[in-house]
């Protein structure tokens, strides 16, 4: 370090100004945005029946896709490294606050809906009369008048 610590905010982002951060920063990138290209399609398919579960995870992968590949694109062409922490910082604050402040809420009122739901239907078969069919209806019973 020859510089003091806020000058290397405006240096530009490069393997020679950075030779310990460069290779590192742009390859995790590439490795998170991967990963959760594979984690937002195995999610959404087993959680295809739990709207909320499949925003939660929409909103993650488009808040992910836009901080890992504007940090690739960041380091491709030689942005300021002062542009390149704050993408990191407020992407994955804005991915934490979609995790644990924005959808704790919806997640519980939908586990409490399914769970009315779940009772509403017990209490409904709980009778064994419930699940037999009468014979005849309303049909047989107009005919028999005529």
């Amino acid at each position: 370090m020859t510089l003091p610590p806020w000058d290397y905010l405006f240096t530009s982002f490069n393997d020679d100004n950075f030779p310990d951060l460069f290779h590192p920063t742009w390859i995790a990138s590439l490795v998170l945005l991967i990963v959760l290209a594979i984690l937002y399609n195995v999610r959404t398919r087993a959680l295809h029946r739990h709207q909320p579960y499949v925003d939660l995870w929409e909103w993650l992968w488009w808040a992910g896709l836009i901080t890992f590949s504007l940090v690739i694109v960041m380091a491709l062409f030689v942005f300021d490294f002062i542009l390149v922490l704050l993408t990191i910082v407020i992407g994955l604050g804005t991915m934490v606050w979609i995790r644990f402040f924005r959808f704790p809420p919806i997640l519980r009122a939908h586990e409490q809906r399914l769970a009315r739901e779940r009772y509403f239907t017990r209490q409904k078969f709980a009778d064994p009369e419930a699940t037999i069919r009468r014979r005849g209806g309303r049909r047989q019973q107009r005919r028999r008048r005529r």
